[in-house]
């Protein structure tokens, strides 16, 4: 019997399984952390290349905040006819959708018109196709993860007969938390915030709203 027990104690057979099982999870976890990785820099890839997409089309298509289009800073403005609109005339307007409705507020104190979006229904066209745009590249993209900001860029003149006064740096945002990042190593459980990303163009015509414009995916 005290040989038998001996014989048992000295016994190898089955270790490399008893090592493998408790070396495998780690394995694994190490393995689905390199493709979480390579996922997570893919979907910001993705975020950036859409906003690339959406300021594209938001240059050279109508203006969110629409009641800037024919707004004269000097008729309704008294900015001199001819002289730059300064940032104390218009410091820059910031929009944001909820998927239906867009909404405009002024950066500083004055944006020019009382009311920076006239024609709400257009406005929220002018936000829905900027997002559509986009979802050549970013599909999942929500509408609410996205924001556009008019800068005052010193370009455009008061009273221009041709066109708006201003001809503003327009930035396409996707907003921090906009598109969370869901990781499979840790089995569905956690998001991750992805950063900040944006695109910025200076306004080109700022007219019409036809789709083709939106560069080909």
């Amino acid at each position: 019997m005290k040989r038998r027990i001996t014989t048992l104690c000295r016994d190898r057979m089955g270790a490399t399984a008893v090592e493998f099982a408790m070396v495998l999870p780690l394995l694994l976890l190490l393995l689905l952390g390199i493709i979480d990785a390579g996922r997570w820099m893919w979907t910001l890839n993705r975020a950036e290349k859409a906003t690339q997409f959406g300021v594209r089309y938001a240059v050279v298509t109508d203006m969110v905040p629409n009641g800037l289009t024919n707004y004269s800073f000097a008729a309704q403005g008294n900015v001199p006819q001819g002289q730059v609109v300064d940032q104390s005339n218009f410091g820059g307007a910031s929009c944001t959708f909820n998927g239906t409705v867009a909404t405009c507020t002024c950066k500083t104190a004055k944006c020019g018109p009382a009311n920076l979006i006239n024609n709400q229904a257009n406005a929220n066209a002018a936000f829905g196709l900027i997002v559509k745009c986009m979802h050549r590249i970013l599909g999942e993209l929500p509408g609410s993860a996205v924001q556009v900001d008019y800068i005052n860029s010193g370009l455009g003149f008061s009273g221009d007969p041709n066109g708006p006064d201003i001809s503003p740096l327009v930035r396409v945002s996707i907003v921090k938390d906009g598109i969370p990042f869901t990781p499979i190593a840790l089995f569905n459980q956690l998001t991750f915030p992805m950063p900040q990303v944006s695109a910025e163009l200076t306004m080109e015509d700022g007219q019409g709203s036809d789709f083709s414009k939106c560069p080909s995916s």
